[in-house]
């Protein structure tokens, strides 16, 4: 079967076609016939070497991906499923060497495994699952009650607008960053109020809320420079794995989708919220395999609004 994956860390013209053995499913396990593929930044990152410990001991070539929509084509042996052999899944990967979501043919968890969203297509059902159940667990860790006020960063980007959304949906009140040109987008996700973005973004989102916000989302990686937007003994969810001391009680929640990866009545949860119209999917492009070297550079030149896909 075709991949699309690397065998040496570099820029995005490391990318290319490769052939790998066809894998098969075992007890617990399903197969899928991939049709799309979501581009993250996190699958930018693990080609340009942030992530070495992922790719060690194995061969290549490396396989990025964690987003996968697709046909189920084989249920392994003595799997406990109500998924059936042609009906249309998404699924969440958590890459390792060969295996990743940039493939023809994916076997994964039936847990990490949903039926896509009535009325979507491959290509739209693709961008949900990492980023979904990223913003889920996000907002499950600050643990907000409803009428709660959180801040989100970054919320024109797919995680940020899923944060936003799932907001909304818990019934918290939300302070989203937007630059002028996104401000139209991000009051359409339901943001209450909009704050221009930037590094000094804790400023104005105190302006807004002079005592702070019980909780922010750091989608844009801005780590402790969103600190000052917080009230004493609020939260911060972030997606990379930050974590510092404070002085005032704020707790730090680095976000692992890992710990949501085989939570199927979660990612099922997902797939209902964009039936019911609580979740907007947003595609930006769709590239054959064969650019997916391009989809990439597209990426990392910033401004995308919507993912990137690449199409099997």
């Amino acid at each position: 079967m075709r991949v699309v994956g690397f065998t040496e860390f570099g820029g995005p013209e490391v990318l290319g076609v490769h052939e790998v053995p066809e894998r098969h499913p075992g007890p617990g396990e399903v197969r899928i016939r991939v049709r799309a593929a979501a581009v993250n930044p996190t699958d930018t990152a693990g080609r340009a070497g942030w992530f070495p410990d992922r790719y060690r001991d194995v061969e290549p070539p490396y396989v990025p991906g964690m987003d996968a929509a697709g046909v189920v084509d084989e249920i392994g042996e003595g799997t406990e499923s109500d998924l059936r052999v042609g009906e249309d899944v998404m699924a969440i990967v958590i890459p390792s060497g060969a295996h990743g979501a940039y493939s023809e043919s994916l076997v994964v968890p039936a847990a990490s495994v949903a039926r896509t969203p009535a009325g979507t297509g491959h290509d739209a059902a693709s961008t949900l699952p990492m980023n979904g159940l990223t913003a889920r667990l996000a907002l499950d860790r600050l643990g907000l009650p409803p009428g709660g006020l959180l801040a989100v960063t970054g919320a024109a980007g797919t995680l940020g607008g899923y944060v936003v959304q799932l907001a909304k949906a818990d019934g918290l009140r939300v302070i989203a960053d937007a630059k002028d040109s996104d401000r139209d987008l991000v009051a359409s996700l339901g943001a209450d109020e909009i704050v221009e973005r930037g590094d000094d973004v804790a400023n104005r989102i105190r302006e807004i809320a002079p005592g702070g916000v019980d909780g922010v989302v750091d989608a844009a990686v801005l780590n402790d420079r969103v600190e000052a937007a917080v009230r004493d003994g609020g939260g911060i969810a972030t997606v990379r794995g930050f974590t510092a001391e404070t002085e005032r009680g704020i707790r730090y929640h680095a976000v692992l989708v890992r710990d949501y990866w085989l939570e199927q009545a979660e990612l099922d949860r997902l797939r209902q919220q964009v039936e019911d119209g609580a979740l907007t999917l947003r595609i930006a492009d769709a590239y054959p395999i064969e650019d997916g070297a391009e989809a990439h550079r597209r990426l990392e030149a910033g401004g995308t609004r919507g993912r990137l896909v690449i199409r099997f």
